[in-house]
């Protein structure tokens, strides 16, 4: 399915990886979003469950083998350009902790990085937007009720 200007939305997966109080940011090395940091994450493959879609593209981005935990949130990301959709996303984003691998930018990302808490709060500085904000919030409290 063609992703820019597509014809239906598209289903993509997205984690939040909870590590030591930490979470795993990945700088997109593709539009939408290209350089900026963001969540990992990209689009279903066909006949892939919502589960193994995240596993495979943490891993591909982000080199570590993760365990999605739950769901955080479903949501949608719309790009226009002008009066046209430009990208139309419903994404799944899960819970994950970390089982294996090494941390490296993969595929589709320009870097990787944890950060603290105190980083996504002041957002301006990696140029996180509000919903990613939002998601990583939720996912981070959720990891800390179920974790410690």
């Amino acid at each position: 399915m063609q992703r820019e200007f597509p014809s239906a939305p598209i289903i993509g997966v997205g984690a939040v990886v909870v590590h030591e109080g930490r979470v795993l940011l990945i700088r997109r090395g593709k539009e939408p979003m290209k350089g900026r940091w963001t969540l990992p994450g990209g689009a279903l493959e066909l006949g892939e469950t919502l589960l193994e879609g995240t596993v495979r593209e943490v891993q591909e981005e982000t080199g570590l083998v993760v365990e999605p935990v739950e769901l955080v949130e479903l949501l949608d990301r719309i790009h226009r350009d002008g009066d046209q959709v430009q990208y139309h996303y419903a994404i799944a984003d899960y819970l994950c902790r970390v089982t294996g691998g090494k941390l490296c930018a993969g595929t589709d990302a320009d870097g990787v990085r944890w950060i603290e808490r105190a980083e996504w709060q002041n957002p301006a500085e990696l140029q996180l937007d509000a919903i990613s904000v939002r998601v990583i919030e939720k996912g981070w409290q959720r990891a800390r009720q179920l974790w410690q």
